[in-house]
């Protein structure tokens, strides 16, 4: 009784001050279910802000370099795809940009600005998930967030101290990327932390919204400001993160056994019952004496390697469009015109609704299915044709570019959300840890930190690729979808196996234990 009450009181103790204050003005300790809340909410604002600042540099992409003179939109032949496209004409000069973004290098310059980023943020997460298992996650989410809108802020600085070195937005926008690469690893380990598998794709899925939520949001806020003068779509999000990482700070709770709270579903993973069938991926945990996982050990946990090599590709596609969405739709005549900056960055915001919808689709179905690949890979492969149709006929009419964005981004980011949420956490639990839970930050670094050098990648070839075309941009992201799908068909085949079992199994069953006609 004593060691127990010890332990209570430690944990207790450990409690962040906000959730203090709370039990204070409640009377009473909290309920798990509202501690569940409480991660929800604070994990959702605190990933949403983060894609809030990551997304500002795409809508300013086009006040920065509005020189457009020098790229190519010619589009796929009418014999080649059986019908043209209207818009061939290069978008007219509107107004000079900022140096050094505005001479003929200008566009070049930006992809490269996006490629360090996502360089650094990607190593980065790697040793943010090897110190997530470590450390408290509270803390350095904290640091990650403060420190992501500092450089955030000081990137749009730029524009009211008159800079206009290349190497200054380079290496703000560097140290940016290594304080984001601790955002991923911790909101995913701290909810892994408090909800069990059961229902976790389509709990995930929903969270996941979050993604699509802060574009979206840094879409609108970054296009609303624009016209006060391009730093304020830098600072507003840069503040805005640092004041949620304050109240991440105060009120979020890490797991339960920091507080000296006991969940029902850590009790039912205690002792998982067994029905001999084989499951395709996961299992629950067993109750042992935790220690940290290597960072080798984690990628040889089954079905790591795959989905990240899949997200590698998946995340190539979603980040391209992150990134680049709003300048082609800028720079693309739809129904014979162009629109306006602004309008392109809010118009933009069509694809992160489909990718909230599709981020749901893909966690609700692939937990009806129990089978995280098969779900993955069949939205990797319907990608491929809202791809090649939102290039052919997404210039046609206004109508038809939401239409059809809508669906792309419901394809391209429901596998996305799926694997960067559910899978890495199911497989940041995987029964070959042996009941050692203290692997979803690190397997989530690897899986999101592979992904994410897709997504330097593709922006960077993006940049140089459209100066010639931007159909062979296209073509670069439907070959990296199919590429996506095929890494993972090893997984299918096995899931697929497993339901077939599994199904055999039950017939076998029912043919020993006959039930009387009365009851059927």
């Amino acid at each position: 009784m004593d060691s127990t009450g010890e332990q209570r009181s430690e944990a207790q103790d450990k409690r962040p001050i906000g959730v203090r204050f709370l039990e204070y003005i409640t009377g009473g300790r909290l309920s798990f279910r509202t501690y569940q809340t409480i991660v929800l909410v604070l994990t959702f604002l605190a990933y949403a802000s983060y894609h809030a600042t990551r997304k500002t540099t795409s809508i300013v992409k086009s006040v920065l370099d509005p020189e457009t003179s020098k790229l190519g939109f010619s589009h796929w032949s009418r014999f080649y795809f059986l019908g043209t496209v209207g818009g061939t004409e290069p978008k007219p000069r509107l107004k000079d940009g900022w140096s050094p973004f505005d001479t003929s290098d200008g566009t070049a310059m930006l992809g490269q600005i996006d490629v360090a980023f996502l360089s650094v943020y990607s190593l980065g997460m790697y040793f943010a998930g090897h110190l997530g298992d470590r450390f408290d996650l509270r803390i350095l989410l904290t640091i990650g967030m403060v420190g992501t809108g500092i450089f955030t802020s000081l990137f749009g600085a730029g524009y009211w101290l008159n800079i206009h070195s290349f190497y200054y937005f380079l290496a703000v926008q560097m140290l940016a990327g290594l304080f984001q690469s601790t955002g991923w690893p911790s909101v995913v380990a701290v909810v892994g932390n408090w909800f069990g598998k059961k229902k976790r794709g389509l709990i995930m899925g929903i969270w996941n919204a979050h993604t699509s939520i802060g574009n979206i949001s840094g879409s609108l806020i970054a296009s609303a400001l624009l016209k006060y003068g391009w730093g304020y779509s830098f600072t507003v999000p840069g503040l805005s993160i640092a004041l949620i990482g304050l109240m991440v700070f105060l009120f979020l709770p890490v797991c339960p056994e920091k507080i000296g709270i006991e969940s029902e579903e850590d009790s039912l993973l205690k002792s998982p019952k067994k029905n001999g069938i084989t499951e395709p991926l996961l299992e629950g945990r067993s109750d042992e004496k935790e220690k940290a996982v290597g960072f080798f050990e984690a990628w040889r946990i089954p079905g790591v390697a795959p989905f990240a090599l899949c997200l590698f590709f998946s995340k190539l596609v979603a980040y391209t469009f992150l990134y680049w969405l709003p300048f082609y739709i800028s720079h693309t005549a739809i129904d014979g015109s162009y629109l306006s900056d602004s309008t392109a960055g809010t118009l933009s915001t069509l694809f992160d609704v489909g990718g909230v919808v599709g981020g749901i689709l893909a966690g609700h179905i692939s937990d009806r299915l129990d089978a995280r690949a098969l779900t993955a890979a069949g939205f990797m492969y319907c990608a491929i044709p809202a791809l090649f149709f939102y290039r052919i006929y997404g210039s046609i009419s206004l109508y038809w570019n939401i239409a059809l964005m809508f669906v792309t981004g419901m394809f391209v980011n429901g596998p996305y959300a799926l694997i960067t949420t559910a899978v890495s956490a199911d497989l940041g639990t995987h029964s070959s840890l042996n009941g050692n839970s203290r692997a979803l930050a690190t397997v989530t670094a690897i899986i999101d930190g592979t992904g994410s050098v897709g997504a330097a990648i593709g922006p960077l070839l993006t940049g140089y690729i459209s100066t010639k075309s931007w159909s062979a941009v296209f073509t670069m992201l439907m070959s990296a979808a199919l590429v996506a799908g095929l890494l993972l068909m090893k997984l299918v085949v096995a899931e697929v196996s497993a339901k077939m079992e599994s199904a055999r199994l039950r017939a076998n069953w029912r043919q020993r234990s006959p039930v009387p006609e009365l009851l059927v």
